[in-house]
């Protein structure tokens, strides 16, 4: 059984637990690199912290937790690599089903699905049929996700509903807004963790986080470990939030 103790003695609230995480896998070509291995070995090391940090999010009593797993511009790597990514979502989609199953979490999948290799979407829509009643953690994979776009792509269908007449202009507000993101469903983020040292939001959850907790980590992904998100979790119980008041 895992433990949520560090080493200074400092505790977990479970009153003060964030709802929702969301992170920015960050590091998994430098991981690879700095090892001499082709760069497909660190997303494959990636892959296998993201289990880890499932499971680690359903001990610390989590509901949600979002992976900014491929954004929109990643589709500027090399196509070998882009394929590469896809398969191994697909195969991990396909081997992890059964323990989402066993430990009732749901996925869901904020991005534009219809630009995945066909193999990938077939897995991704088994997936979330067979996980949909599931209630102990949603795990929420922002994929093929850009926060320009997903703002964009909003703001088009709001604007289509006002020219068919079936919404009037000042019936637009955020809450409306946030109902046409591919978010819909979700409550927006309270903690977003950067691996890598990068301090930058890279395209992800734009309007999501606008009072969101930032946590940044010079560890790169693959070395992300249960230790590192309960630190981060600590971290964000230390603030104060005030959301403008």
């Amino acid at each position: 059984m895992f433990i949520c103790v560090i080493m200074i003695d400092n505790t977990i609230d479970k009153e003060k637990i964030p709802g929702h995480i969301a992170i920015i896998m960050d590091g998994n070509g430098r991981w690879a690199q700095k090892r001499g291995l082709p760069r497909f070995e660190g997303h494959r090391a990636g892959a296998a912290v993201v289990k880890e940090a499932t499971r680690c999010c359903l001990e610390l009593g989590i509901g949600i937790l979002s992976l900014y797993t491929f954004s929109t511009e990643n589709w500027r790597r090399p196509g070998k690599e882009v394929n590469a990514l896809m398969r191994l979502l697909q195969q991990h989609l396909k081997r992890n089903l059964p323990e989402l199953k066993k430990n009732k979490i749901r996925l869901v999948v904020s991005g534009e699905k219809k630009d995945l290799i066909l193999p990938l979407q077939r897995q991704i829509q088994k997936v979330i049929a067979e996980t949909k009643n599931n209630s102990r953690l949603i795990l929420n994979l922002a994929l093929n996700y850009g926060g320009r776009q997903d703002i964009l792509q909003a703001a088009r269908a709001i604007a289509l509903k006002v020219k068919r007449g079936a919404l009037q202009i000042d019936e637009i507000d955020q809450k409306l807004f946030a109902a046409h993101l591919y978010t819909r469903e979700l409550p927006d983020p309270d903690l977003l963790i950067r691996t890598a040292g990068d301090k930058r939001i890279s395209n992800f959850f734009l309007w999501q986080i606008s009072y969101c907790e930032f946590y940044f980590t010079p560890k790169l992904w693959p070395d992300f470990k249960k230790q590192d998100l309960v630190e981060a979790v600590l971290d964000y119980q230390r603030r104060e939030r005030r959301f403008g008041r």
